[in-house]
């Protein structure tokens, strides 16, 4: 039996129809969709100590939520060090992963690898070097995990955890590092399998079945408060280095 996190079978209790292309009417509801969830961005705000907090749940399409990430990133772009809270971050986009991470370095870096199974093929995802916007390349940033934070979520903890330029704060994340496609089997099941894997570039490793450990380890509930509490203590020992 597969331990992989990713596989699963899925039930619908209406016939599902063939699997086609979405059509036109198709992707523009689930546009409506996303615009009306925001892309998933449930809070940016300044809190205080000039901390900067973005909370999502979801990595979305960034070739429609990108305004929305330029957006958030922008709102927090002048704070002195900034918390992304993914604590109920199931994952999404790989293109969305890199966006989002790009704006945290100031050189093209390699953040990760995907080899595909099938194709016998290996895709590497690098840092943007275009951005709208400026780069938030100075502050020092916290990213705040849980049990259900998942799959692209994950590897954005992953990422930055291992590009040093993160510090991860609360549980160990749910373990799942492998791309999933769905698969109608009959007319009431569909099945998604696994077919490809994440790599960091140099370990060749990843997270699935053990999760993204965090550096400093507390109840998913306190990791907020934790992170201010570290953010403000490094805010202040750079004044005070001054």
């Amino acid at each position: 039996m597969s331990h992989d996190k990713h596989l699963r079978v899925d039930f619908s209790p209406f016939k599902m129809p063939p699997r086609t292309e979405p059509s036109p009417e198709d992707e523009a509801r689930f546009h409506r969709q996303m615009e009306h969830n925001n892309c998933a961005f449930d809070k940016v705000e300044i809190l205080p100590n000039n901390i900067g907090y973005v909370k999502f749940n979801g990595f979305m399409d960034a070739s429609f939520c990108g305004p929305t990430v330029v957006a958030a990133m922008g709102f927090v772009a002048h704070t002195d060090a900034i918390i992304f809270d993914l604590r109920q971050n199931g994952g999404g986009q790989p293109a969305m992963v890199t966006l989002i991470a790009s704006y945290l370095f100031d050189k093209p870096t390699h953040l990760i690898d995907i080899y595909n199974r099938k194709d016998d093929t290996t895709t590497q995802n690098w840092t943007l070097s275009y951005l709208p916007g400026p780069r938030l390349t100075k502050q020092p940033v916290f990213v705040l995990t849980s049990k259900r934070t998942f799959s692209g979520a994950e590897e954005f903890a992953f990422d930055l955890k291992n590009q040093k330029r993160a510090m991860i704060v609360g549980e160990t994340t749910g373990g799942g590092a492998h791309p999933v496609s769905g698969h109608r089997v009959a007319d009431y099941f569909m099945v998604g399998v696994p077919f490809a894997k994440s790599l960091d570039p140099m370990t060749k490793t990843n997270w699935e079945g053990t999760g993204v450990e965090p550096d400093v380890k507390v109840p998913a509930a306190d990791a907020l408060a934790t992170a201010e509490k570290l953010a403000a203590e490094k805010i202040q020992a750079k004044k005070a280095s001054k």
